[in-house]
């Protein structure tokens, strides 16, 4: 007999992110839900949709009192309360249901984007320069110009848009006060790198994979920054929307796509992700690669970039989603032995 299967979710509430214009990226969460649920019933598990709303308290009373074999974690975390996402990950440690994705550890590092280009640089892995500022502290800025201005933790491109690429004081001084209003008082400034652009999947457990290379590609006018926007994500009428495509696989020789897979995996394992996250990287002038972010548990609807790289890999829908259910009912540890596979054939 197949395993209950409970999808969990963070219901779409009015929310700040509605205020600022950027609530489909909020909505989304539904249709990815409502894909995953289709994906597990046409698969014969028995599987139920379960809507966690804040308090947090009311979210563990929700979970404690599931009747399920494994949970198909799609929580992303309650508005304005973005460690919540890793808070709900440790309740369902503690109550000794399995779960898909990375664990609770892991999410948290993820929102700590200056820790964790600490730990990714420690492996001798370029990152950009960064600092984090307030409007109080720009008088410490110190990095080198263009910069990108961007919420410290966030995903979805939240907060990101042509005005986030700053050349002066005066924008970034105006960037950086718009970001702190808007996401918890503070701002990341990362010095831009304008080059290619990769992002790659890796699904881990026992054996981890890496899954076909992704290429970010632009068609903009050449006075906007090429950057993968709020408005390229969510706004079909927007210019960036029309401007921005994926090619996967992408197109780049052995060499190139080696050292993408290798840098990406190795990071995988020394962060502790499994289940699934993605890497998301760009060339620098020299065309060196550097490593932007990493996104554990990232969008998986059938649309995003993760579902596009396993269908690039030979699996279906269906087969992606049974694999990262799979991967949580092994219970496998932190440590699990990572290959690579080459996919590019």
């Amino acid at each position: 007999m197949r395993p209950k299967v409970a999808v969990i979710y963070n219901e779409p509430l009015p929310s700040r992110y509605t205020d600022m214009g950027e609530g489909k990226a909020i909505a989304g969460v539904l249709d990815e839900t409502a894909a995953v649920r289709r994906a597990l019933e046409e698969l014969e598990y028995p599987v139920c949709e379960v809507s966690l709303k804040p308090p947090l308290e009311q979210a563990w009373e929700t979970l404690n009192d599931l009747r399920t074999d494994v949970v198909f974690n799609l929580f992303e975390g309650f508005d304005g309360r973005a460690e919540t996402e890793a808070m709900v990950a440790n309740i369902l440690a503690a109550l000794g249901l399995p779960y898909t994705g990375c664990p609770a550890y892991v999410l948290s590092l993820a929102l700590d984007k200056v820790r964790s280009k600490s730990i990714i640089e420690s492996m001798g892995v370029e990152t950009p320069k960064c600092q984090v500022i307030r409007p109080g502290t720009l008088q410490s800025f110190s990095l080198t110009y263009p910069c990108i201005v961007k919420p410290v933790g966030e995903d979805a491109s939240h907060g990101i848009s042509e005005e986030s690429v700053v050349n002066d004081y005066g924008a970034l001084e105006s960037q950086v006060k718009k970001i702190s209003q808007l996401f918890g008082g503070k701002a990341l400034v990362e010095e831009f790198v304008d080059g290619r652009e990769f992002n790659v999947t890796v699904m881990g457990a026992r054996e981890a994979v890496v899954l076909p290379v992704s290429e970010i590609t632009y068609s903009l006018p050449s006075d906007k920054p090429k950057l993968l926007t709020f408005d390229a994500k969510w706004d079909l009428q927007s210019m960036y929307y029309r401007g921005t495509r994926a090619v996967c696989p992408a197109v780049v020789d052995d060499d190139l796509r080696s050292r993408i897979n290798d840098m990406a995996l190795n990071i995988y394992k020394l962060l502790g992700c499994r289940g699934y996250a993605r890497v998301d990287m760009r060339m620098n002038q020299s065309g060196r690669v550097m490593v932007l972010e990493v996104n554990p548990n990232p969008d998986i609807s059938p649309e995003s970039g993760a579902a596009r790289q396993a269908a690039a890999a030979g699996m279906s829908f269906r087969q992606f989603i049974e694999r990262i259910l799979i991967y949580a009912l092994e219970g496998v540890s932190s440590d699990a032995s990572c290959t690579v596979h080459d996919w590019s054939g």
